[in-house]
């Protein structure tokens, strides 16, 4: 970390004078925690590009034998996965009284489990913790859904209506919740220093909130472990592991 400490230096120092910060987090957040991400040298979808079929929204409702395939993958995600040093890092931010607003594209609600309120956290791509009936909107923990699956349910339906249950998550193809959207843009506008945390920035339109916040003035600070599609916005880009370099920057922040 030595040779980073002049950059985190100078971010803590930001950090300590401003009032709102806005927190963007991606995948790259959670692989401390054993859940794999998606895009990286070694993700899912680079490993395996089939696997994309499985969160896509039109190959999920028209084909039974995707939505068997998901549910398997479903009963195979690291359910026990716990917050990592990043994750509580964040949690003293908030508690410093820096943090205003926490964006994740993340689904494992490992914020949340970790101490952030829950208030300050917008889920923008959704939760896997719950699952959603397509038709009637009916939602229900996931867990339940799966205790179907695992008596022998390879597709479970709503049991309200019929209709093609799926993981509360926003699949490809499907449309982000405006409501969040909106929320996360006005948090982004607003904002003194945004930090984009773990996330190749490549996926639209939540990306987005790093040039509007750049526009209105903001400080952005990129870090990650490898580039992404907006290092030039960054003051500066970081390249680090965030499980010991989040630790450090709210060290350097109390000193």
């Amino acid at each position: 970390m030595t040779e980073l400490e002049p950059a985190l230096t100078d971010v803590a120092h930001h950090l300590r004078s401003s009032r709102r910060v806005v927190v963007l987090t991606g995948a790259g957040m959670s692989t401390d925690s054993g859940i794999a991400d998606y895009r990286g040298p070694q993700g899912r979808w680079t490993l395996n590009p089939d696997e994309a079929r499985l969160a896509t929204l039109q190959h999920y409702l028209a084909d039974p034998e995707v939505r068997k395939r998901s549910w398997q993958a479903r009963l195979r995600y690291p359910w026990d996965a716990q917050p990592n040093a990043g994750h509580h890092a964040l949690v003293q931010l908030e508690r410093l009284g820096r943090l205003d607003t926490l964006i994740t594209q993340n689904i494992d609600g490992l914020h949340q489990r970790a101490g952030t309120s829950p208030e300050r956290v917008i889920e923008i791509h959704g939760t896997v913790h719950e699952a959603v009936c397509w038709t009637c909107t009916a939602r229900g923990p996931m867990s339940d859904a799966l205790s179907r699956v695992r008596a022998g349910d390879p597709d479970p339906a709503c049991l309200q209506c019929g209709g093609i249950l799926k993981s509360a998550t926003i699949s490809f193809g499907q449309a982000l919740v405006d409501a969040d959207l909106h929320r996360a843009e006005i948090a982004a506008s607003s904002c003194e220093v945004l930090l984009a945390l773990g996330s190749t920035l490549s996926v639209y339109p939540i990306a987005d909130v790093l040039p509007l916040a750049h526009r209105n003035g903001a400080r952005i600070v990129i870090i990650n472990g490898t580039p992404t599609e907006m290092d030039s916005l960054a003051r500066p880009f970081i390249r680090a592991a965030l499980g010991e370099c989040l630790p450090r920057l709210i060290e350097l922040m109390s000193d």
